[in-house]
């Protein structure tokens, strides 16, 4: 089974409150660890760039969360730290890998096309920004659509990919070509790679170019133009049980000498690490044809209170200046339901919100995707189902909500679109409170819409520290 963890991208500083080391020779050897799920009876991993590929089981999912530590490609920029949390989920074709998103199609056992959406780990720093990249103009992630196209033979997998700026930042492309042998022994697998990439001028230029209007004494207008990059690395799992995997790596990229010339570029290898633990979730087995589905409308207004104390019930204001609100509709999939008789159910959920701003910015969508938890298990709950949940997962809206730009704005902090989203839940069968056996997995409950970006620490969300809270009431219903 081989992996392939290769960030190549550049991790955001960490928030002011977070660890950051700076200008600090890295070790020989990273003990780091990426985070994956996968059971010992998974089919071999796919060799492409997305570390994720096929780590769970068909029709799995799971919890993780991984760490990763890099020397900045920038000068001045020390060691960069980023957390990234986990949710994945394997279809037969459709696939969620945290960062990456897509179709994939296998033509027999040794070949798969895949389509895909990929958060583009590139970006200047937030805060703390090195004297090299002073008055520039902020680089940011951007998101890539990309196509790959594997090859599994005896000794290991070859891959390619073709990736294009969708987000309107650079506008460059990125062509990729690696190889990986694996082995494994009992419960550990080594996995060494090799990959190559080819990057336009567009792609080059933005992170690593210097503009005209940028130019100062000690750094000159450049442009780093085309060039190919190569990396090197050693992918390393252990299985601590059939759920339990622990992962580890260290990887090693040459950036094209174009790159490496740039003004604003430490010319070296740039060394990297990674790691974790997650937890994998085995499917219930399915008992007949019909996919259990659920549904859920909410209503909630916006919350000056904090996420905690609204989970303890000590703080449930709505009394708040901009009064804003939000709607929803979301459908969920059970795909874990009482195992060995526990009162117990998780299921994934997607959602489409509606923020009304009450004239304070124009009205606009938001996308929420997560896995959630129930319980029930109460004394009471034989009379009356109480369920307590807890959800995880992403959240993209087309705007940042007013209530997280004002607030940021106050900070001094910076926003971003795509956020965590967590979504804390209590709820009560209709048909328990009133008798009514049709309606016994019809709820209604209180929850709240979080989005957050875990205190700076997490680059995929633009190292936000801060978000919203929003207070709902909701219904929700099986069919």
């Amino acid at each position: 089974m081989a992996f392939i963890l290769e960030y190549r991208g550049v991790f955001r500083t960490v928030s002011r409150s977070g660890p950051i080391i700076r200008n600090v020779p890295l070790p020989r050897v990273f003990i780091a660890c990426a985070l994956a799920l996968s059971a010992a009876a998974a089919p071999p991993a796919a060799a492409t760039s997305d570390f994720l590929a096929d780590t769970t089981a068909r029709a799995g999912a799971g919890w993780g969360i991984v760490s990763r530590f890099e020397q900045s490609p920038y000068r001045g920029g020390g060691v960069r730290i980023d957390l990234m949390p986990l949710y994945l989920y394997e279809g037969e074709h459709v696939y969620l890998h945290s960062y990456r998103a897509g179709l994939k199609f296998d033509f027999g056992s040794d070949k798969r096309a895949a389509a895909f959406l990929s958060h583009r780990f590139e970006s200047f720093p937030v805060e703390r920004v090195p004297a090299s990249l002073a008055g520039m103009s902020t680089r940011v992630p951007e998101t890539d659509f990309g196509l790959s196209y594997e090859q599994r033979f005896d000794w290991g997998n070859v891959f390619g990919e073709v990736l294009r700026d969708v987000s309107g930042n650079s506008g460059g492309t990125e062509w990729r070509l690696g190889a990986a042998p694996s082995w494994r022994r009992g419960r550990l697998m080594l996995a060494p790679y090799l990959m190559l990439s080819a990057r336009d001028a567009r792609l080059n230029d933005y992170y690593y170019g210097v503009s005209a209007s940028e130019a100062a004494a000690n750094r000159p207008a450049y442009r780093p133009g085309a060039g190919v990059n190569g990396s090197v690395g050693l992918n390393a799992r252990y299985d601590l049980t059939g759920t339990w995997h622990f992962f580890a790596g260290v990887s090693a990229t040459l950036w094209a000498s174009g790159v490496r010339k740039s003004p604003i570029v430490e010319d070296r290898t740039q060394l990297a690490a990674y790691g974790g633990l997650a937890y994998e979730f085995t499917p219930t087995p399915v008992k007949d044809d019909r996919v259990p589905l659920s549904f859920k409308v909410l209503h909630g207004r916006s919350s000056p209170c904090n996420l905690l104390p609204i989970m303890e019930l000590r703080c449930r204001s709505i009394s708040t200046d901009d009064r804003t609100s939000v709607d929803s509709f979301e459908v969920g999939r059970p795909f874990i339901e009482s195992p060995h008789g526990w009162p117990v159910m998780i299921a994934w959920y997607a959602g489409l919100l509606r923020h009304e701003e009450r004239g304070l910015q124009p009205d606009f969508w938001q996308l929420n995707g997560y896995l959630k938890a129930f319980y029930w298990g109460f004394p009471w709950s034989g009379r009356v189902r109480t369920r307590i949940g807890f959800g995880g997962g992403f959240s993209y809206a087309q705007r940042v909500p007013f209530v997280e730009a004002r607030d940021q704005a106050l900070r001094g902090r910076n926003t971003s679109k795509l956020l965590q989203y967590a979504d804390p839940t209590i709820d009560v069968s209709v048909g328990d409170l009133f008798g009514a056996k049709e309606l016994r997995e019809t709820y209604f409950g209180l929850g709240a819409s979080h989005r957050s970006g875990i205190f700076g620490m997490a680059q995929i969300f633009d190292n936000v520290n801060g978000g919203s809270n929003f207070i709902y009431t909701y219904v929700e219903w099986r069919m």
